[in-house]
This record gives C-alpha cells, sequence and structure tokens, in this order.
C-alpha cells in the first residue's frame, strides 16, 4: 500500500472451535451452534456501528475455526461482507483446518470469493501432534490439498511450527521437508511460544533450548531458500508474488480494521482490543480497551513492524510520512557502524544472521 492510500485491511474472528489445541493462546470456545448464530448477530451490529466506508484491500477470515461453521452459518457470515466496500479488494484469505476441507466448504469458499487458504498443519510426527492436540496425517493433508487445487485455489498458506519440547533438527527437517512435497505457495514458521494458560503451559512443557532453537531457524531459512522460497518477513517463506498481502499492511503499519470477539484494529491512529468476553460481545459491548497513539508512539510501531521484514524500513516514504529524516529520530548511525543495522538503498534493514536478536537491536533504536 503507497504512503497516504485510505485502503483498510479488515480481520474478522471466529473464535469457535470443534477442539482446542494445547498450544493456542487466541481468543476462542468451543462451537456450539446456538452461540455461532448469536455471535455472527453480534457481528453484524458491531459491524454496523463502526465500520466508516473506506474501501477494503484484503480480507482475513481468522480464529479460532472459522472452517468449523456449518453451510447456512458461513453464508450467513458471507452475507455481512455486502456491507464493506470491495470494489479493491485484492485479497482474500480463509483459515480452515484440514478436517473441515469438504466439496461443500470449498464451493462456498469459491462463490464467495475467497482467493487465499491458510491451513493450520503445524507438523505431522505423531508425538508432535499428540503434544498439540491434534489429529492428521501426511496423506490426509495430501488429498485435501489436492482437492482444494481441484477447485481453483491457487494460493495457499501453511503453518509450521518447531521448536516444541523434545524436538530436534532431524524431526524438524523430516517434516518440513514434507510441507516442502505438498507445494504450498506460502509457508509461515512460528517457533512454539508456551503463553499462560494454554494447556502446555498447565502441564509444565518447557520450551526448547534457545541456542538450539535458534540453530533450526537459521537452517530453517537456508532449506526454504534453497527450495525457492523467499524469506520476505521474519517467520515468513513465499514464492515469488504470493506474500501475504494482508500481513503486509501489518508490517508496513497501515490500517485495519478488526471485528470480532478478541480482535484488534488500528483506525485514525487508534489501537483498540475487543473484549474476549463472550456474553460482553452478545450484549453489544466490543471494545475493551482504546488507545490513542501519538506520533511519537506511532513511529516507535513504524520502526518495529518495518524491521520485522527481510526488505527492512524505506528511508524515502518514512520522510513523505512523517517529515523527519530517519536519522533524526533514531540512533541509525551507531546501528550502522556495529553492523547491528545495514542499508541497502533507500532501505534499512537487520541483517539475516541477527534476526534472531531482534529483540535487543529494537531496543538499542527505541
Amino acid at each position: 500500500m503507497k504512503v497516504g492510500e485510505k485502503m483498510k485491511g479488515l480481520y474478522i474472528h471466529i473464535p469457535f472451535c470443534q477442539k482446542i489445541c494445547s498450544y493456542c493462546d487466541f481468543c476462542k470456545v468451543f462451537y456450539d451452534v446456538n452461540w455461532v448464530n448469536k455471535y455472527l448477530k453480534a457481528l453484524e451490529s458491531e459491524i454496523e456501528n463502526y465500520y466508516l466506508k473506506e474501501e477494503i484491500k484484503t480480507i482475513y477470515i481468522g480464529g479460532g475455526t472459522p472452517s468449523c461453521l456449518n453451510a447456512k452459518q458461513l453464508e450467513i457470515l458471507f452475507s455481512l461482507l455486502k456491507k464493506f466496500s470491495l470494489n479493491k479488494m485484492i485479497e482474500f484469505t480463509f483459515e480452515c483446518n484440514l478436517n473441515d476441507i469438504t466439496p461443500c466448504l470449498l464451493t462456498i469458499l469459491k462463490a464467495n470469493h475467497v482467493n487465499r487458504l491458510s491451513i493450520g498443519i503445524q507438523r505431522f510426527q505423531s508425538k508432535m501432534l499428540d503434544l498439540m492436540g491434534r489429529e492428521h496425517t501426511y496423506s490426509m493433508a495430501k488429498e485435501k490439498i489436492t482437492l482444494c487445487r481441484e477447485y481453483g485455489f491457487d494460493n495457499i498458506n501453511l503453518d509450521f511450527m518447531y521448536a516444541l519440547e523434545n524436538d530436534d533438527e532431524k524431526k524438524v527437517f523430516a517434516d518440513l521437508k514434507l510441507f516442502v512435497k505438498l507445494k504450498p505457495e506460502h509457508i509461515s514458521c512460528y517457533s512454539l511460544i508456551i503463553n499462560e494458560h494454554t494447556l502446555l503451559a498447565v502441564n509444565k512443557i518447557k520450551p526448547l533450548d534457545e541456542e538450539i532453537e535458534a540453530n533450526i531457524y537459521k537452517k530453517i531459512v537456508k532449506y526454504l531458500k534453497r527450495h525457492g522460497y523467499n524469506h520476505y518477513e521474519i517467520s515468513n517463506f513465499a514464492k515469488k508474488g504470493y506474500e501475504c498481502e494482508h500481513n503486509l499492511i501489518y508490517w508496513h503499519n497501515n490500517e485495519y480494521y478488526g471485528f470480532g470477539l478478541g480482535a484488534s484494529g488500528y483506525i485514525d491512529k487508534v489501537r483498540y482490543t475487543n473484549t474476549k468476553n463472550l456474553l460482553s460481545y452478545f450484549q453489544n459491548d466490543y471494545r475493551r480497551e482504546e488507545l490513542i497513539l501519538s506520533k511519537q508512539e506511532i513511529m516507535d510501531n513504524e520502526v518495529m513492524l518495518n524491521l520485522r521484514l527481510i526488505k527492512g524500513l524505506n528511508r524515502k516514504e518514512w520522510l513523505e510520512k512523517y517529515h523527519l529524516p530517519l536519522e533524526e529520530a533514531y540512533p541509525i548511525k551507531p546501528l550502522l557502524k556495529n553492523k547491528e543495522l545495514k542499508q541497502k538503498k533507500e532501505y534499512i534493514f537487520i541483517p539475516k544472521d541477527k534476526l534472531y536478536v531482534m529483540n535487543e537491536i529494537l531496543l538499542k533504536m527505541l
């Protein structure tokens, strides 16, 4: 999105799941048909209250597990999108669970202009799946993705997770090779973070040693590059032309709507987070927190988010946006001298060999 462009991203959260994964820290509840029906009515009301009629560039429907909704509920959900200006929409992502992918689901998604699928596979080895509370096989994944291709879906992301307890290089790459074999256009690679209140935390599962984790990450980057995936963001890899446009809105610090339970958004210099209380949401009490950002806070966010991108932060666009040279706002020169930052043409970026310690570099900047 160009500097000054008014188009927005749109995220819609569907918190319902048939099964709760042990590592998941997202806002979620078990699927209940009556709750879903009430939720969709509340979601419609939230949209009517807060949407300001701008053009929408990207849509991302996530969760939870949006694909667990039945056909009638999906049609109601997609009917809500008629409230938005979508003439310039270029990307529409829908998150799916492998078990939910059927001809019926794919027909509905195709009819409603979804053009990108994100499938949370994570791993294939049985011990890792048991730890995560998931059930699927490589054969199932191959069958389901083949079905997606038959229905014309040519932009598919697969989520891959590493650094689980007792994980090691051999286990990681045994699974990653199978991911590549499925030929997705995009792979999101996340190291496990054990968040409070998840089943993993309750069961006192330990994270992988940081040094082992960092070494695995570096080898993942090299491996995916060899197989034609461009490493364009710290955790994301894509075939040429398949970078996630919706996530790029986040990383470029551009504005987006977040609708639904626990969703976050950034509109008119206000960052907001919705309630995670389902009863409050049913009663149309949506917003939990709203923060009006100062210019300094907006600039700090811009630095932190853009430096997640391998390309980095564009100095020319920064100057157009804030009318202040980047080196006057932040201590760029000493970090360039210490090679903790690098510069290429208009871009300032964190070198690839220092991505795993990017938080330390950001602290020095901010």
